[in-house]
């Protein structure tokens, strides 16, 4: 069997005359675009099949926002991955748009003997107006910036300068206020959570519980028309608006599975037209779970590669996006004999014109053998950190730590990355997890609201609660915790390379305990913006213009301890003396008080002094002969991060 060239269009392609509608599957035996009129009453007609697999035909007369799914039939054979069944009507895989959002029903799951019609339960794929593509400019994103992860429904529904009918959609994050906000923290690209149409998990009706972030997909390029009912017009002037007020769009992609789930899962397009070559599988037929989902997708096959880099030049071209953040990103590079840093797609996306210059950040794990890559991935991709993440945490919370772990980790991580800079993307919180003030109020996971016994989530967060688990009136407590976030936030602006922020970490967002929130499309992950602490958001606001004036703090090279071209070495580690610390042998270190220099491009110094002891102490900066620091010595507060520029002496 062979594949179609490049050059040949899949998915449906308006024209003068009418739509031309082509769809690929290796082993289906006869297929049929179905069209749907005004009143659901469907037509059909059969495609033609050529020697690549390509199943196609031109539809007269017909126009661009016209209905229409697609049925295959074949060999039905579940232990040899053939699940082809007529009666199932199946989104095209390179849909641009649907008609409405996925809802799960049983009966999308049933077996061929069973013979349920689906054509009532699925969304019609909508044929796409042509449109001339956005002109492609450089990211906005540069690597040293902040990144801001957003769930734009979660975001913006309780946001109140928002008109109603507009809270929940991705033409909400163009609202001036969306944007003021954005500006006033400095964040560099908003990292929109999946915006692409899922579907639910089939346990999660039953428990009266939707999919709220969207990490279940089924079509790759349709926008969810919940999340953006315009389509990729909606999405295309948000990008458009973020861009000129100097910021970038990055969007969260899933391709690692779908929510077609497992053998038992509903049938609703790549399953139905070619399950063997879209999907990982054993010799039984059964489906291979690197994902933890129930399937993953075999991103080595030529088809599948071609979907997912289809995808995302769409989103460049027809959105202008600037990048992209992988959802378990080594399920991409992975083979049957496991993940390769140097696998096909890696190099195809570097080689191609339109994505080479795109910003891609890959979250470096999934749960299969050898799933583990941080630090793995090609020079040309960012990458989450965990081990910071977890090092800042642990040491925040008290924990025996080293000082290489802390100090490695807020200087970019050269444990983990090779090369001259570090591809780190540091964060302290994310969207799955404790949000950044519930680290500091709960010491265990509350996921009671997911109904399944608080079994889900993570056990170990490395968090605490400051002697009161969860909500109190305590004002000591509460001050207390409120100086930890700072000290958190505070940490995350002053280490080195690209940062990132969860949405509502910046004002104390509250998830109340619950650190798997998937299931929450409600106030559990809604931003209440009435309730949040301006304290915080003026101190996030600081921190960004300090970030912003030192470069020294983001730039993605390696700290060596070098002189730069003032003679005025990078970095240099320091007791609270004043003296400096001999690494690796730092004798005097207690584990409780860090004092980095680092060196600001002009002869002049910043310094970074980290206190988690519950005691002040005095500090006393390193002296050089005709420079002064804006204060020397100076009282570090308890639980805190103080910052001092150097300036030329009198």
């Amino acid at each position: 069997m062979g594949f179609p060239p490049e050059s040949a269009p899949l998915g449906a392609v308006a024209d003068p005359d009418g739509v031309r509608f082509s769809v690929w599957s290796g082993t289906a035996e006869r297929m049929w675009v179905c069209l749907f009129d005004a009143d659901d009453k469907e037509s059909r007609v059969e495609l033609d099949r050529d020697g690549n697999g390509v199943f196609s035909t031109h539809v007269a007369g017909l126009r661009p926002g016209a209905r229409y799914g697609i049925r295959a039939d074949g060999p039905w054979e579940p232990d040899r991955a053939q699940l082809f069944d007529p009666a199932k009507l199946l989104t095209d895989p390179y849909a641009t748009g649907l008609d409405r959002r996925y809802f799960w029903d049983p009966r999308l799951a049933l077996g061929r003997d069973e013979a349920v019609d689906t054509a009532g339960l699925v969304p019609k794929s909508v044929v796409g107006e042509a449109r001339p593509p956005v002109t492609q400019q450089p990211p906005v994103f540069e690597p040293g910036g902040l990144i801001y992860e957003l769930h734009v429904r979660g975001f913006t529904m309780l946001h109140p300068d928002i008109p109603e009918d507009q809270r929940g959609t991705v033409a909400a994050l163009a609202h001036p206020s969306v944007i003021d906000h954005l500006r006033k923290i400095g964040v560099s690209a908003v990292e929109l959570m999946p915006v692409t149409a899922w579907i639910d998990e089939r346990h999660l009706s039953p428990l009266g519980l939707t999919n709220a972030w969207g990490y279940n997909p089924v079509a790759f390029m349709a926008l969810d028309p919940g999340l953006c009912p315009r389509g990729i017009g909606e999405l295309r002037d948000t990008v458009a608006k973020l861009r000129k007020a100097g910021i970038g769009t990055i969007l969260d992609v899933v391709f690692n599975h779908t929510g077609e789930s497992d053998r038992f899962g509903p049938t609703l397009s790549l399953r139905g037209l070619d399950a063997a070559a879209y999907y990982r599988h054993d010799a039984d037929g059964n489906h291979i779970n690197d994902t933890g989902t129930g399937n993953t997708l075999a991103c080595d096959h030529p088809m599948m590669r071609r979907l997912i880099l289809d995808s995302l030049r769409h989103f460049v071209t027809q959105a202008g996006v600037d990048g992209f953040r992988f959802d378990l990103a080594p399920i991409i590079g992975r083979s049957a004999t496991g993940f390769d840093p140097n696998a096909e797609i890696f190099r195809e996306i570097s080689a191609d014109p339109v994505l080479s210059d795109r910003v891609m950040v890959a979250e470096p794990w999934d749960i299969g053998p050898g799933g583990y890559q941080l630090g793995n991935f090609p020079d040309n991709f960012l990458e989450w950190n965990d081990s910071y993440r977890d090092s800042v945490r642990r040491f925040w919370k008290g924990d025996p730590i080293t000082p290489g772990e802390f100090v490695t980790g807020i200087a970019g991580s050269h444990d983990c990355f090779t090369g001259r800079e570090t591809r780190t993307v540091n964060f302290i919180a994310a969207h799955d997890g404790f949000s950044l003030a519930d680290l500091t109020a709960y010491q265990h996971k509350h996921n009671d609201a997911n109904g399944e016994e608080n079994r889900d989530g993570h056990g170990e967060n490395h968090s605490w609660n400051n002697g009161v688990e969860g909500e109190t009136r305590d004002a000591g407590v509460i001050a207390a915790r409120k100086r930890d976030i700072m000290a958190l936030l505070s940490t995350l602006f002053a280490s080195r390379g690209t940062i990132m922020l969860t949405a509502g970490d910046e004002m104390g967002r509250t998830q109340q305990g619950n650190n798997n929130a998937y299931a929450q499309d409600n106030e559990i992950t809604w931003i209440n913006w009435d309730g949040l602490d301006p304290d915080l958001l003026d101190h996030t606001a600081s921190l960004s213009r300090l970030r912003t004036e030192n470069p020294a703090l983001s730039d993605p090279r390696f700290l060596t301890g070098e002189a730069d071209i003032t003679g005025t070495p990078d970095v240099s580690w320091h007791r609270v003396d004043g003296g400096p610390k001999e690494t690796p042998h730092w004798d005097d270190w207690q584990g409780q008080i860090v004092v980095m220099v680092l060196a600001r491009g002009d002869g002049s110094r910043i310094a970074v002094a980290f206190n988690r002891s519950r005691d002040a102490v005095e500090v006393t900066l390193p002296d050089r002969e005709g420079w002064v620091w804006d204060e020397n010595p100076t009282e570090l507060a308890a639980r805190s991060v103080a910052f001092h520029v150097e300036k030329p002496g009198e």
